[in-house]
């Protein structure tokens, strides 16, 4: 039975577009919001989406628009933007929320519900929750303003939300677009944040590829053995801070396995990447000025070295991708978006604050939103 609820996406890029097109698959019409009117010009006129891939044909939607007061009407918010985006939009979304909405961030990246609930919170918005996931359901691909290509949807996404018992109303329209599963605080999404270790650093290493022009698949080709060293090396990281905070983490090998049920047989990093179908065709980006180092280095390994950092866990490869990658865009990805603790106003907070944090300074549950129909 589908939830009776009135559903908005923001975010119009490929994410927004395969949650929008998932959405309507299951019988919702959602409104698609984006800020700029660019992505959305075929839909303004049409609001049809056209869908390729593991999906294929249109899926209407109710319609487009760049007007955030469509908020109003709607009871679930699935934001779908790059991460970096998350503060300006929840300034910009806070005059239309109110204690009955549920924003849900797919996905949040590192600390993404922590700091929209807390930039909320400081301009007096009070919202029913604010959840989000580990990683995008999909795999997925624009090629054009209106148009998606969907090439494989993940068989497990973790979710959570703060205050942390409304992860169930979240989790009662997740469930219907994809393989959500409950996680007990926004502290296990966090860290099992495996974008953060599939896209800087082979962008690092394949950098003189991608500025020569050079064409060639991501995953397949770009995670050659040395790179998928590296990134075990990172994932090592992360699963250190992991258990520093008692969360237990999902190795890269694991996830990749659960999430697109791959066989135990293979065992390296880079076979799996071989093996995995949705991987097939995804080209590399042709700029160093990409989502894979403006959002993923920010939103992802900084706040990962934050989270060592407060629990005596050292990050020195992080740190040392961290450096390499602003170095080649030319911008302190620390300074600028970056999720640092004194950048989201949480300075001088120790493990003890951030845990309160993650449960703290929300509505007490009242009768349940999402129903069945």
């Amino acid at each position: 039975m589908v939830p009776m609820v009135r559903v908005a996406v923001v975010g119009a890029g490929p994410g927004g577009l395969a949650t929008a097109v998932s959405l309507s698959r299951i019988g919702m019409r959602p409104v698609l919001i984006n800020r700029s009117a660019d992505r959305l010009r075929p839909l303004l006129e049409r609001p049809v989406i056209e869908v390729e891939g593991i999906w294929q044909g249109v899926a209407p939607i109710a319609r487009a628009s760049t007007g955030f007061d469509e908020l109003r009407n709607v009871d679930v918010v699935i934001v779908t933007t790059p991460a970096t985006a998350h503060g300006e939009l929840a300034e910009r979304m806070a005059p239309f929320l109110d204690a009955h909405h549920v924003v849900i961030l797919h996905p949040g990246r590192t600390l993404g519900a922590l700091e929209f609930a807390s930039r909320l919170q400081r301009l007096g918005t009070c919202v029913r929750a604010v959840a989000e996931t580990d990683t995008l359901l999909y795999t997925s691909r624009s090629p054009a303003p209106g148009r998606v290509r969907v090439s494989g949807l993940k068989r497990r996404v973790r979710l959570a939300a703060i205050p942390p018992w409304h992860v169930g109303e979240a989790l009662a329209l997740m469930r219907y677009l994809g393989r959500c599963v409950p996680a007990r605080s926004v502290l296990v999404t966090s860290l099992n944040n495996i974008g953060a270790m599939f896209h800087p650093a082979p962008m690092v290493l394949n950098a003189g590829r991608i500025q020569s022009g050079q064409s060639f698949e991501y995953y397949r080709e770009g995670i050659t053995p040395a790179v998928a060293s590296l990134v075990r090396g990172l994932d090592r990281e992360r699963l250190a801070v992991a258990r520093a905070w008692g969360v237990q983490a999902e190795p890269v090998e694991s996830w990749l396995r659960q999430s697109y049920g791959l066989p135990r047989s293979l065992r390296t990093l880079e076979s799996l990447v071989a093996a995995n179908p949705a991987y097939a065709g995804v080209m590399a980006p042709t700029t160093l000025h990409h989502r894979y180092l403006l959002e993923d280095v920010p939103t992802g390994l900084v706040p990962l070295t934050e989270l060592g950092r407060m629990a005596g866990v050292r990050t020195p490869l992080m740190h040392a991708v961290i450096d390499m990658a602003c170095e080649l865009v030319g911008v302190d990805l620390r300074e600028h978006g970056g999720r640092t603790l004194a950048n989201l106003g949480w300075h001088g907070a120790g493990p003890e604050e951030l845990r309160e944090m993650v449960t703290a300074g929300l509505p007490e549950p009242r009768e349940g939103l999402l129903q069945a129909r």
